[in-house]
């Protein structure tokens, strides 16, 4: 009885506890939907926008911002709705000035570089740009040097060395694994199957890394050079011999206007905007100017659209979600775009290593037909190589960045065979078959002389796919192509000079493109797709897969961390057009 009493109230228990935390969960769904649809915010005369960009950089905000497996709001900056504030300010008379507060900014250079142009392009207006720092990261300072003065705290830190990439290796965590990769490449430069081959990077790798920061490195030196007066030859010194060890020094070298506390620029920005010492500054936060909505040239609601459609992510075959490129989720938004003939043109943004081979030809396709009906312009983010640039290579224009990673025409097949792993658990496998070849790309065996020679026909062909579908969308031979393919990966530079882009810019400058290919005037919107995931879906996703991780921990106990690394391998496993797993820039 005292036994069936204790289980009955542990039921109890659980279920008011699962009852208590499914009504937080809704609670946060309730107020993450709410914090969208708040009033509009009143801005005063003599505004200061004040941005500070510490959060995570997305191509698109989350429409629910909240992280359900952990009950968390998800704070993201979403650099579409950065880059419309941006300029909506520069056209509001109750706007005076931007003022930054960096530090840290958790984006790619890409992302950096269409905030530091749409800044530019705010300076025209006439208005103040202001930064303050405690502490500049390398990134950080890059951005902070269009502003017209820079404000340094005279005991913070500054960082300015150079740019590197970095890339996680893991050749012999598989051979304490007993887990063997098995590659078919085409190219040279195919780099993505290294990090499980090899201890670091290969020659033909290190050329290609070194090409591309360099010529990044220098784009940065050069936009510094031309905002502070200060020679590149110079920064490259500062930077070499880490001279920036003070403010003081960081003053010394111009690379900053004045060393002074927080309370100081509070008092320096009352004095631009006119507002007594005594007073609070009218400080504007993004989440508030983002309620105040822009001033159209037009009344009433626009017929004419065009479709921003966010391919970002890994490029996969099935549904996916708003973190990955699913074929048949964007080939469907692809045709219903297509057909509906209030879009008149179509922006694809993407910000993808690639991924399925097949998946990227479905993309491929759909915008290919996409391209006979109406203008499709391609904006590429930090990453558009290999997957990527194959489901760009169609369209009409292509839009990069100076640091843009794009290119990686190429395809790779890895294969693994994990007997040994699974004789590390006591677990062996015995099989009888009908034919030769009926265990066909058995992961328990090493692969076969037959199947290594089907499998590099199969990837020979899928290149020459590749090759000939940049071939029919750029003003490229196929040779010419196959030279500056083999895999390669190129900045936005090169991919302009080579042919592979078309010219440096931005998204609102693809948009910009779009409309004017379109033949719109200023009366017309912009829709973004694919319309992102409903609220309760994500719920149930989240919450299963945080199930499914506590379950995977609790069974593999200490052999759980290698689930991550298989993972990885799992998804690159077939053909692949996919680039280096991890390419990080710093």
């Amino acid at each position: 009885m005292k036994s069936f009493l204790k289980y009955l109230l542990a039921t109890v228990v659980g279920i008011i506890l699962t009852s208590v935390i499914v009504f937080f969960i809704f609670f946060g769904i309730i107020s993450a939907m709410m914090s969208g649809k708040e009033k509009e915010a009143d801005i005063k005369p003599n505004s200061i926008l004040c941005l500070k960009l510490d959060q995570p950089f997305v191509d698109r905000k989350p429409k629910i911002p909240f992280d359900f497996s952990t009950l968390r709001k998800e704070e993201r900056i979403g650099l579409n709705e950065l880059l419309d504030n941006i300029d909506k300010a520069a056209e509001d008379e109750n706007i005076s000035g931007i003022h930054l507060d960096l530090s840290y900014i958790p984006a790619g250079i890409a992302h950096i570089e269409e905030v530091r142009t749409a800044l530019l392009d705010f300076k025209k207006s006439g208005k103040f740009i202001t930064v303050y720092s405690e502490v500049f990261s390398q990134p950080a300072y890059y951005l902070a040097t269009i502003a017209d003065e820079i404000y340094f705290n005279p005991v913070g830190f500054f960082q300015f060395y150079g740019i590197r990439t970095q890339s996680p290796f893991f050749k012999n965590a598989l051979k304490k694994l007993d887990i063997k990769p098995q590659v078919v490449r085409y190219g040279k430069y195919k780099s993505a199957i290294e990090p499980f081959t090899e201890e670091g990077y290969s020659s033909a790798n290190r050329e290609q890394l070194s090409r591309i920061i360099t010529t990044i490195w220098d784009d940065i030196l050069n936009k510094i050079s031309a905002e502070r007066n200060i020679t590149p030859e110079k920064l490259n010194e500062i930077a070499d011999n880490l001279l920036v060890r003070n403010p003081q020094a960081a003053y010394s070298f111009g690379l900053v206007d004045s060393l002074v506390y927080k309370d100081e620029v509070l008092s320096i920005l009352k004095t631009k905007t006119g507002i007594e010492e005594a007073k609070d500054l009218n400080a504007v936060t993004l989440d508030e100017y983002s309620r105040v909505p822009k001033k159209r040239p037009y009344k009433g609601l626009a017929k004419d659209k065009i479709a921003v459609i966010y391919a970002t992510g890994n490029i996969e075959g099935g549904e996916s979600d708003d973190n990955n490129i699913g074929s048949d989720r964007f080939g469907r938004e692809i045709r219903k775009a297509r057909k509906d003939s209030s879009i008149k043109a179509i922006v694809v943004r993407i910000n993808s290593p690639g991924g399925d081979a097949i998946a990227s030809e479905v993309i491929w396709h759909e915008l290919d037909l996409t391209r006979e009906a109406k203008p499709v312009i391609v904006s590429m983010g930090n990453l558009a190589g290999s997957g990527g640039y194959y489901i760009a290579c169609m369209a009409d224009s292509i839009l990069v960045q100076p640091s843009t990673i794009t290119g990686s025409i190429g395809v790779f097949g890895m294969f693994l065979n994990t007997s040994g792993f699974f004789n590390k658990f006591g677990i062996t496998f015995d099989t009888e078959k009908t034919n030769e070849n009926a265990d066909f790309m058995s992961m328990l065996r090493d692969i076969s002389p037959v199947e290594l020679e089907y499998w590099r026909a199969v990837i020979d062909s899928i290149y020459s796919i590749f090759v000939r579908r940049v071939e029919k969308g750029r003003p490229l031979t196929y040779a010419e192509i196959d030279e500056i393919g083999q895999g390669r990966i190129w900045s936005g530079i090169d991919a302009v000079e080579l042919g592979l882009a078309d010219k440096i810019g931005g998204l609102h400058d693809a948009i910009e493109m779009a409309r004017n290919m379109a033949g719109l005037g200023d009366k017309y919107r912009i829709v973004e797709l694919p319309k992102q995931e409903d609220p309760i879906e994500k719920l149930i996703k989240d919450l299963t897969n945080s199930a499914k991780i506590r379950a995977l921990q609790k069974e593999l106990g200490i052999n759980g961390e290698y689930v991550h690394i298989y993972k990885q391998m799992m998804q690159n496993q077939g053909i692949q057009a996919r680039m280096l797993y991890d390419i990080s820039i710093y």
